[in-house]
């Protein structure tokens, strides 16, 4: 395949802590076939481009951009729109640019509380002039401005039009490498997820006896039994709800599913359905009873929404439902 041939592919980190950056490293020896179909033309993390690079490049140059990180600010949604103007297809990459990822859980406050809670009231916080960030600031240089911190989280497709999903977080080797080589090749109906379409559970091979359960641990407060469902042991794990596709690697190193996939394709509200699950296998026959065992689940929403809040049916706008019910 000669140069002319090769997809132009570019990566950005939007809002995420970089560790889908290494997960592309993470492909080892299979970076030789993508460095065979493909040539980066875009990567600012690992290599020393400007904007101005993308700007100045014909709209739709870019073959494939893979997108990491949600939308949390004004520049990330500038990228966002370049991108997807100047590239003929747009991957969210990774759970935060899928569904919000755990960037999305600030959903659950306003953009005041978490400037006001960061740089105020932080126990190590000394801030005596109370200053916080400015979008536009003059220094003895002259006038810098900084991107504008939007009031909420958003998945990438909440702010532009997306071919294709790469969940995880990150996503697993494999799953990337099987991206790019069908990209190259023949690319799937848009829409298509590069993951599972059962729940993890479907593909789980721990033993499963319809157990109920008196009491929830968390992980570090109980050694799980070998080859039984972590769930039935008491052991949140989300795999009921999860879509499969990760190759079991949590579980198969006796720690639960944290949802990093997202919902499988049937599920409309991950939180929601999950609760419901829950509830179908307490032992527990008093409302009491069922209070005090759940009660030792001490974050449920940044559980039960841990990736998917801003896609959720709350989009994470639990203070208007509260005011709504009231």
């Amino acid at each position: 395949m000669s140069n002319k041939e090769k997809l132009k592919i570019a990566f950005y980190w939007a809002a995420s802590c970089g560790g889908c950056e290494v997960a592309v490293l993470d492909i080892d020896e299979a970076i030789l076939k993508v460095i065979e179909i493909a040539d980066i033309v875009f990567w600012p993390c690992a290599m020393d481009f400007k904007y101005s690079d993308v700007r100045a490049m014909e709209d739709g140059y870019i073959d494939v951009t893979f997108f990491n990180g949600a939308v949390r600010n004004s520049e990330q949604l500038e990228i966002a729109e370049l991108l997807r103007r100047k590239s003929k297809i747009m991957v969210a990459f990774g759970s935060c640019s899928s569904s919000g990822g755990i960037p999305g859980l600030a959903n659950f406050y306003s953009a005041k509380e978490i400037m006001d809670y960061a740089y105020l009231e932080t126990p190590s916080t000394v801030n005596p002039n109370k200053t916080q960030p400015q979008v536009k600031s003059t220094v003895k240089e002259g006038e810098i401005e900084i991107p504008t911190f939007f009031g909420r989280v958003y998945s990438l497709d909440q702010v532009v039009d997306v071919d294709y999903y790469i969940p995880g977080c990150p996503p697993v080797p494999d799953q990337i490498v099987d991206a790019v080589l069908k990209l190259a090749t023949e690319a799937p109906e848009k829409g298509h997820v590069f993951a599972g379409d059962k729940t993890l559970c479907d593909t789980c091979e721990l033993e499963k006896h319809d157990k109920k359960i008196e009491k929830i641990y968390r992980p570090h407060e109980i050694i799980p039994e070998p080859g039984l469902c972590l769930l039935e042991q008491g052991i949140i794990c989300m795999g009921p709800i999860t879509r499969s596709g990760c190759g079991n690697r949590c579980i198969n190193a006796n720690m639960p599913c944290r949802g990093c996939f997202g919902i499988s394709p049937n599920v409309i509200d991950g939180g929601a359905k999950f609760v419901s699950a829950l509830a179908s296998i307490l032992d527990v026959a008093e409302e009491q009873a069922a209070e005090e065992i759940t009660k030792s689940i001490l974050d449920p929403a940044g559980t039960f929404y841990r990736f998917d809040l801003p896609k959720s049916l709350l989009h994470g706008n639990i203070r208007k439902i509260e005011e709504a019910i009231k």
